[in-house]
């Protein structure tokens, strides 16, 4: 399975997802992690520590990717049209994370708009505000009302992220009590993206 993580704005979590989707993924068969923003996010969390999974940059995907059963691939914020229409005929499944709020929703329709009628694609809502904020509810009716597809998980925020970035592992090796919790709401996502 190819996954591609797209997104038009910065701060909704793309690399984050991407990290732990593969990570995820990992768990079921051999996973290649591929960083395609110029900015290195991903290969920067992976210098910091020791991944599950195997991760590389795009020019060296080509020789690579042949030996791997998934591949989730991290892409540019803000890709071109051609880029987008590559992406949508490159990968199997397409997730647009966004974060609950108003101009990332707003980002985020405009990439919808964007695609190509033939993407396979699906909306991750992500950084979800903890209750009692009903943020994340609100966005979700909001996109199901547009006729949107969106996951039924949300992940939600919290600090175990931001430490696992630091230290280079996935959220559950983070040391952060509330690691394990958010590793449960990828478990669920990553169920939800096999099914």
């Amino acid at each position: 399975m190819i996954i591609t993580i797209v997104g038009f704005k910065g701060g909704i979590g793309k690399t984050s997802a991407a990290v732990h989707l593969a990570c995820y993924l990992q768990q079921k068969d051999k996973t290649l992690l591929i960083d395609g923003d110029p900015n290195r996010s991903a290969s920067s969390w992976a210098g910091r520590g020791k991944l599950p999974c195997d991760l590389c940059d795009e020019k060296s995907a080509v020789k690579l990717a042949r030996g791997y059963e998934h591949i989730v691939i991290d892409t540019k914020a803000r890709p071109e049209a051609e880029d987008l229409d590559a992406l949508v005929k490159g990968c199997d499944m397409m997730i647009l994370p966004t974060t609950p709020d108003a101009l990332a929703i707003d980002a985020l329709i405009l990439i919808v708009k964007a695609l190509p009628k033939d993407a396979n694609y699906k909306i991750l809502l992500n950084i979800i505000p903890p209750k009692p904020s009903k943020y994340g509810d609100e966005a979700r009716e909001f996109l199901e009302d547009a006729k949107l597809p969106v996951f039924n998980t949300m992940i939600r925020r919290y600090s175990a992220y931001q430490r696992a970035a630091l230290r280079g592992v996935v959220v559950q090796e983070s040391g952060d009590r509330m690691g394990k919790i958010a590793w449960a709401d990828y478990q669920k996502l990553g169920a939800e993206v096999m099914a």
